[in-house]
């Protein structure tokens, strides 16, 4: 499949490992940078979403999407962790439960982009826990690719994503883009209650934030992860944890 993303806002909180982990299927052991565990919030709008040499068609090809992740790697693959993807597009959501295993739900959404300033609003449909998300946006610097063995790097180049499916077996989503062109940015998050609802407490300190105006990415289809050597490296990562 094909997507464009745009007018991203990564907002990045440090949180405890422990925590984290317990909230994370087993057999995804969640990664650290320099002992340290990260929980994200991305926000952004998507287009020209299809498969590969089809056309992408209006009111299905576009939506906002919310997403509240970490950081996990297996069999020595880093990759994305989906606590929850909120988007405004209920056929998507359909979609992307049924045949991704992926936690979707359906949102009431709106995304203003004024000149170089982003209005971003979404409430869940589902009340109890609520989850909604409302921010002012925009980017304050120029434009970096994250170097690799960075905090940038680790948070955003990930080429795949993770989940379980009814079993409880691991499943990986492999994609493709090029290099992240983020830039700094500044925010008003005036409701954040994403988190909360995933069963995550994030700290009182300020986000790490970043933005990114585009990015173009193709996927393939889902695929199962092989279980070699999977429960020793999982009692190796969960010491380090505890440690």
């Amino acid at each position: 499949m094909t997507q464009s993303w745009h007018d991203l806002l990564f907002a990045h909180w440090p949180v405890d490992a422990r925590m984290l982990q317990e909230q994370v299927p087993p057999g995804l052991p969640i990664d650290l940078y320099d002992g340290q565990a990260w929980v994200g919030i991305v926000s952004f709008h998507i287009t020209n979403l299809a498969p590969r040499g089809v056309p992408s068609m209006p009111f299905v090809s576009a939506f906002p999407e919310l997403n509240v992740r970490t950081y996990v790697t297996l069999e020595g693959k880093p990759g994305v962790y989906f606590f929850s993807l909120d988007a405004g597009s209920s056929l998507a959501v359909t979609a992307a439960r049924t045949l991704f295993h992926l936690p979707y739900f359906n949102a009431e959404m709106e995304v203003q982009v004024e000149m170089e300033t982003v209005r971003y609003r979404s409430e869940r449909h589902t009340k109890i826990p609520s989850a909604s998300f409302a921010a002012t946006y925009r980017a304050t610097g120029p434009i970096a690719r994250p170097e690799p063995g960075t905090l940038e790097h680790f948070l955003t180049e990930r080429y795949c994503l993770y989940t379980v499916d009814d079993s409880f077996r691991a499943r990986r989503l492999q994609i493709h883009h090029p290099r992240w062109p983020l830039q700094t940015a500044e925010a008003d998050i005036s409701v954040n209650t994403m988190a909360e609802a995933a069963g995550l407490r994030l700290p009182s300190t300020a986000p790490l934030l970043h933005f990114a105006k585009r990015q173009d990415m193709v996927g393939w289809a889902m695929e199962r992860v092989g279980a070699r050597d999977r429960a020793s490296r999982i009692t190796n990562h969960e010491s380090q944890i505890t440690s």
